[in-house]
């Protein structure tokens, strides 16, 4: 476990045997998932700080009509929902769950203090960490803000390209992409199919060529 743990945000920077050390003097837990289970629902009590050291899990929000909205996965080594485990409102934002036979590490929230306070590399680390994730939640926000299907798909090839690329590979499959968008995969393939009709990108197979990138950066103003 401590061999997986250096290589996580949280203890980076630190060996195998200083991570041993650390937990030494902490009480901890380690707990099995199947495919499917769920780890925690928004709104559930964040009272420790959980890492994945095995496996997969995926957030997901639901809105008021029950549509599922797919936040990311979360792969070992990451921390999961680190940012909520301390301040006046200490819930899980969304809801977790593992997508593959996972093991996930539980430091409550009293023990995790202690290594902030006995280890600066940790410290400095779960700042940056918690950091992050205030940015990665902020862009999201944005990106989910874009009322249509349209401008969700700009914005998301054009993050992919950069200034320069001009033909962009696809990492996800459609049914993937709507789930990310919070939309249905029919409207996200006639989305698409609009946009090849517009002349604005063509779409081949896993990669999107750019042919009009004026008008995808006007869909995200």
């Amino acid at each position: 476990m401590f061999e997986i743990l250096k290589e996580s945000s949280i203890f980076k920077g630190l060996t195998a045997g200083q991570i041993e050390e650390l937990f030494s003097k902490a009480a901890y837990s380690v707990h099995r998932f199947e495919p499917g289970q769920v780890i925690a629902f928004a709104e559930d009590p964040c009272d420790n700080l959980i890492i994945v050291i095995e496996g997969s899990v995926k957030g997901e929000m639901v809105d008021f009509s029950g549509k599922v909205i797919k936040i990311e996965d979360r792969e070992a080594p990451s921390a999961i929902a680190a940012a909520f485990l301390f301040g006046r409102n200490n819930t899980f934002p969304v809801n977790v769950e593992a997508t593959v036979s996972s093991k996930l590490l539980f430091i409550p929230r009293r023990e995790f203090m202690k290594m902030l306070q006995m280890n600066e590399v940790v410290l400095k680390n779960y700042l940056d960490a918690i950091s992050s994730r205030s940015q990665f939640l902020s862009n999201k926000i944005k990106f989910l803000s874009f009322k249509t299907i349209k401008g969700k798909i700009a914005q998301y090839i054009l993050k992919l390209a950069g200034e320069k690329k001009e033909r962009v590979s696809v990492p996800h499959t459609q049914q993937d992409l709507a789930e990310l968008f919070g939309v249905t995969r029919p409207s996200l393939a006639r989305a698409l199919g609009e946009l090849e009709e517009e002349g604005i990108l063509r779409v081949d197979r896993k990669e999107v060529v750019i042919l009009d990138r004026g008008r995808l950066r006007e869909m995200v103003r």
